[in-house]
């Protein structure tokens, strides 16, 4: 009888055998040959993976740069409208409206107006006090952004009247003082029995101020005489003694701060410019030539009279301008600044009237000489890196 485990029923065991009883996996040639058809289609694939992340990454590196470009091409433009408002809020704020970057809504213009830094002040006060009904929604609107709860009426006040300098109009001090007593009532519910009573002692504060702080004024409104002009305002009824006396210490210990216009002196834009330097500048309607330090930075084209003029004598917005070397009958070394879209339209600039009024530029192009040929090329070099639209160099 055999055993119930013969070993003739089983397989030889190789000592290279991964089974037992399993004969080992052997290679043909034409398993070779597909193994190493295999491997060369996986090190493709994996040649092509990697051109792939690479391809990722420059597309990833690009965007960046894009939208970093992008940013820079945003905060010039913000702040060329910001010197566009300096010199005339409206178009200042529709510059900043027709490029995107402000919305069109009393809520958005007056939070721009309330935060945004280098704005003057004064340009604010005036924009926010017209009488039209869209400016007096953004009045509103601004005068809500302040906090007033738990502020006596002068703290208010400091606190209002150095987010803007107050107009020499008395129209435009009476709403804004109207917007801003009724702001006040609204944080503060039962100080006063009315918004009139807030509305009449602020300009009496306002009054005080003057009085008491002005050299001009020789007369100063004693504590006594204060209280006697703010008699029966509240509804017919005398506010508190201690309160007007709290208001008068008050303004009596420190006065008002009047906000500089610090965002009307453009002396700091100036600091790094992309170039600086004489140019000849030929006039708009007359046609003479005039000596004038021009400053390029920020996307515009400045000019001054002198090289120590706070205030240029004229604006030139870069963006949507080309320009050109040209050959000019009287002079040399002539460049021109036009736009390319819109041949014949003035240019949109403006420049400072020796009276100071701020007009409109006269120029369907602006043409400057310089001293020589060199100094021309690196004006146009200069101006071409700065502008937004760019044209192949041509003479006319």
């Amino acid at each position: 009888m055999k055993p119930p485990f013969s070993t003739a029923s089983m397989g030889t065991q190789r000592k290279d055998s991964f089974l037992w009883g399993k004969a080992p996996l052997s290679f043909n040639s034409n398993d070779k040959r597909q193994s190493d058809v295999h491997k060369h289609v996986i090190l493709d694939d994996i040649q092509k993976l990697r051109l792939e992340i690479e391809n990722m990454m420059t597309e990833i590196q690009t965007m960046e740069a894009d939208d970093e470009n992008k940013n820079v091409m945003k905060n010039k433009r913000i702040q060329c409208g910001k010197k566009k408002f300096n010199m005339d809020p409206e178009k200042g704020i529709q510059y900043l409206v027709d490029n995107d970057l402000l919305e069109w809504k009393p809520e958005a213009v007056a939070e721009f107006l309330y935060k945004e830094e280098g704005l003057n002040k004064t340009a604010i006060g005036n924009f926010l006090g017209e009488r039209e009904e869209l400016h007096l929604q953004i009045l509103q609107a601004f005068v809500d952004l302040h906090e007033f709860s738990n502020l006596n009426l002068v703290q208010a006040l400091r606190q209002f009247l150095w987010s803007f300098r107050l107009p020499g109009e008395a129209q435009k001090i009476d709403r804004m003082m109207e917007a801003f007593a009724l702001r006040y009532c609204t944080c503060n519910t039962g100080v006063f029995q009315s918004t009139d009573t807030c509305y009449i002692l602020s300009f009496a504060i306002i009054m005080l101020n003057t009085s008491l702080h002005n050299p001009n004024v020789k007369d100063k409104t004693t504590l006594e005489r204060f209280i006697s002009m703010n008699r029966g305002i509240n509804h017919g009824e005398d506010l508190p003694d201690e309160l007007l006396e709290k208001l008068y210490e008050s303004i009596k210990n420190e006065p008002f701060k009047i906000p500089e216009d610090d965002g009307n002196d453009l002396t700091h834009t100036f600091f790094n410019p992309d170039r600086e330097g004489w140019l000849l500048k030929e006039g708009g309607r007359i046609k003479t030539w005039k000596r004038r330090w021009f400053i390029l930075t920020d996307g515009c084209l400045y000019y001054f009279q002198y090289t120590t003029d706070k205030e240029p004598k004229g604006i030139i917005p870069l963006e949507n301008l080309s320009v050109r070397e040209v050959e000019d009958a009287n002079k040399q070394f002539c460049l021109e600044l036009f736009s390319p879209h819109r041949k014949g339209e003035t240019i949109k600039a403006c420049k400072t009237e020796t009276d100071g009024r701020v007009v409109m530029g006269k120029h369907h192009s602006y043409r400057l000489s310089a001293a020589s040929e060199e100094e021309c090329a690196d004006w146009i070099q200069a101006i071409r890196h700065t502008t937004l639209v760019r044209t192949p160099e041509n003479k006319t």
